[in-house]
């Protein structure tokens, strides 16, 4: 589901709590509406509060770490980029082939990773396709376009100890890439356990029905209580989009992937 649906649901559910306590209540026996039993139901209501907003805390907080996680694994790709490209580049003229296709690669990851954003400028694949969520972040095409990058390396020939030690270092650098590239992948996957997150809302829930059986009937309780249901709805939309760290609203910075490309194409 998406932020703004999953932050919509949980709004929606808030709201249709609160409006069955609030229809609930006329129908409660007299002595079910005795002092002690709201001082109870406030307890209750205060014991819940405390659970979900310590829930809330620390899924925002997994989820910001999650998202900083993966930007710092971004750049770091970024820097092998940079770094796996110098050493092709010291090698000589005979990697020229291989430093193109790794600066298409380059340019085509940062056109399909944020679609939204203007494309960079060059010749390399187009079509291979916008990513809608973190889950679609890996591309066959692109791991074919890296694969190549290796295969060219591959097929080097050296002529002296130098060079054959500058081959050593880029076949390495160019494991170390590729294993970054999917340690970036595998971190995209969302983190949120979708049990944990509809336990979190039925607590929710069970507050705001509370809230509707003892709430005065005026509209600045109302006002209040949509408040309330907003605000919640907003963290839960902050989580989820946080948890996404390559779609919405708040998405990992492609500055250090563009600017491994200026590096690669200058």
């Amino acid at each position: 589901m998406s932020e703004i649906g999953s932050a919509l649901l949980v709004f929606a559910l808030l709201l249709i709590s609160t409006s069955l306590g609030v229809w609930v209540r006329p129908l409660l026996p007299e002595e079910h509406k005795a002092h002690e039993t709201v001082q109870l139901i406030q307890l209750v209501i205060g014991m819940l509060v405390t659970f979900a907003a310590l829930v809330l805390g620390l899924m925002t907080a997994s989820a910001k770490a999650s998202f900083d996680t993966e930007s710092n694994g971004l750049r770091g790709f970024a820097a092998d980029l940079i770094e796996f490209d110098t050493t092709l580049r010291e090698y000589g003229s005979s990697t020229d082939e291989a430093r193109r296709l790794l600066g298409q690669y380059t340019a085509a990851a940062i056109a399909s990773t944020w679609p939204r954003e203007p494309a960079p400028p060059g010749d390399y694949p187009r079509n291979i396709g916008s990513q809608d969520n973190s889950q679609q972040l890996e591309s066959v095409r692109l791991g074919d376009m890296l694969t190549a990058v290796g295969t060219q390396l591959r097929q080097l020939q050296t002529h002296d100890p130098l060079q054959q030690r500058t081959l050593d270092d880029a076949l390495k650098q160019y494991r170390r890439t590729v294993d970054a590239r999917w340690k970036i992948i595998e971190e995209a996957h969302s983190s949120i356990s979708m049990p944990f997150l509809m336990t979190l809302t039925f607590w929710l829930c069970v507050i705001f029905l509370s809230f509707g059986l003892i709430a005065p009937r005026n509209a600045l309780a109302w006002v209040t209580i949509s408040l309330g249901a907003v605000s919640i709805a907003s963290a839960i939309y902050v989580i989820v989009d946080l948890d996404t760290p390559f779609s919405g609203p708040i998405v990992v910075s492609s500055s250090p992937m563009r600017d491994a490309l200026a590096h690669l194409t200058r």
